[in-house]
């Protein structure tokens, strides 16, 4: 199979989280992302490494008999759902085949544990509580576009006026914001140029108390139409230039008594809406950096707050706007207590002693939940303005064995007095950095609960587990995120000499 080739062929199944393992007519097999069991379609090889193949989807020539015409429109163009078409059940299945396929490998013959399946979310759409809308166009040079990258393109946004995955107070604030800044012809950040001033739309509501806070995202540099910052000669060489600073070349031009009456304008525009929620804050925040992420480099409150409260399993949370919190709240609800459950079993009294680690806490719900049964609690988390939404919080829900500390778990675990005598763990996407997972498993506790939105992360980390004493008791998933291909994984792990 050589590169540039087109192919042909039936999806045989989908390895986690999307990769679709296409067999052509001639008994090759391609890996095409974004596809289901069952399908047939069309890609183009655009690489070729070690004998594997890898394709970009062109066309679905057939559908698969599994799917079911979808109830977003945006399905198929936007990227943000791959599994809207697959009734639910199906995607559960699938989902639980994949896990259950990574950790027989990991795990082997290494020791037996239990495969508890896949718990479903309470809700199936309209269960996300946060959104990163972007800026752009979707098509060149076409109107401004607020939404989704378009699937398989990292510059073209597809405006999901109708997405499914959020409420409609989400998509009514999108909907006045995109209209607000296109009567205005305000620009959108040019992802090449480096120019233009509008980038992304933070939008966050709680699902107990219905607040909501919304967050423009925007660039220091003037928002007039990218077509008039094209007359400047040296826009090309300022975008090289750029691309080495890793800064935005026009920061700092934005004339700001005119930001100040666009941002007034905006703002009474989301506050003329008729909501299902409450709006608590109106925020603008400040980003000049070149790369396409949400960065905060300085938030200003144009109205209400900077924070609002949401409740999880009897507990109050204040949550900012950049402070991690799980984006599907009940789900959330079914996850924490799924890790409760293999925490004390049969036992509600088990911790009432111990000491326990939170390492990676974000705002601090897990510390919170096991606080009350537990002696005291330890969470760790780079992120410092997480960690002082979780001293907030803790304070908030009237807990005082509870103490947070900032930092990199790697550097921070070595000033900790106290030695844990549970550890929980809960690390981002790319699991635990190798290093300090030899410092964890080095405290020689006798249980871990490891929480993972990434199975392959988690499957990695436990062969080094296995490898250092450890046995795996117990494996859930959890649908966190319906139509998409992630999953959560809670797994029980024990000391293999007890």
């Amino acid at each position: 199979m050589k590169k540039g080739q087109i192919i042909e062929g039936i999806v045989r199944y989908v390895e986690f989280p999307n990769k679709g393992i296409v067999y052509t007519d001639d008994g090759e097999y391609v890996i095409v992302k974004n596809t289901i069991p069952g399908q047939r379609v069309s890609a183009a090889v655009n690489k070729v490494r070690k004998g594997k193949a890898e394709g970009r989807l062109l066309e679905t020539l057939e559908c698969s008999p599994l799917e079911t015409e979808s109830s977003c429109p945006h399905f198929g163009s936007c990227g943000g759902c791959v599994y809207q078409s697959l009734p639910y059940e199906e995607q559960l299945k699938l989902k639980e085949q994949q896990v259950r396929g990574l950790m027989e490998n990991a795990i082997g013959d290494a020791c037996e544990y239990e495969f508890l399946g896949i718990k479903a979310s309470p809700r199936v759409d309209a269960y996300r509580n946060k959104m990163e809308f972007s800026f752009g166009d979707e098509y060149k040079d076409g109107p401004l576009a607020l939404g989704m990258h378009k699937r398989g393109s990292f510059y073209d946004i597809v405006t999901v006026l109708d997405c499914q995955i959020v409420d409609a107070d989400f998509r009514a604030i999108l909907m006045a914001t995109l209209l607000y800044f296109s009567e205005k012809q305000i620009s959108y950040y040019h992802r090449l140029r480096h120019t233009g001033y509008l980038r992304h739309l933070l939008v966050r509501k709680a699902v107990r108390t219905g607040e909501i806070l919304v967050d423009l995202v925007t660039t220091t540099q003037d928002g007039n139409p990218v077509e008039k910052q094209q007359d400047d000669a040296d826009t090309t060489l300022k975008a090289q230039l750029a691309e080495k600073a890793g800064r935005c070349p026009y920061a700092g031009t934005v004339n700001v008594a005119e930001e100040e009456k666009l941002l007034a304008g905006w703002k009474e525009a989301l506050l003329a809406l008729d909501l299902e929620g409450t709006i608590k804050g109106i925020l603008h925040t400040k980003n000049d950096r070149v790369a396409d992420v949400v960065c905060n480099e300085g938030t200003d409150t144009l109205y209400g707050q900077d924070f609002f409260y949401e409740e999880l399993l009897g507990l109050r949370f204040q949550i900012s706007p950049f402070s991690f919190f799980q984006t599907n709240s009940l789900g959330a609800e079914v996850l924490y207590d799924t890790a409760r459950s293999f925490i004390l079993g049969d036992n509600p009294d088990l911790l009432h002693d111990k000491v326990v680690y939170d390492l990676y806490s974000g705002t601090g719900t897990i510390a919170q939940m096991l606080a009350a049964v537990s002696r005291k609690v330890v969470g760790v988390e780079i992120v410092e303005e997480a960690v002082e939404a979780a001293r907030e919080n803790a304070k908030l829900n009237g807990l005082t064995n509870c103490e947070f500390l900032a930092g990199d778990v790697l550097k921070v675990l070595d000033t900790i007095e106290e030695r844990p005598d549970y550890i929980v763990l809960d690390p981002p996407r790319d699991g635990i950095h190798p290093k300090a997972l030899e410092q964890i498993i080095a405290y020689g506790v006798e249980h871990m609960i490891y929480i993972s939105c990434k199975p392959t992360s988690l499957a990695r980390d436990l062969e080094v587990f296995l490898a250092r004493g450890y046995r795996v008791e117990k494996i859930c998933c959890v649908d966190m995120f319906p139509n998409t291909g992630h999953v959560e994984c809670v797994t029980l792990l024990q000391r293999k000499d007890i």
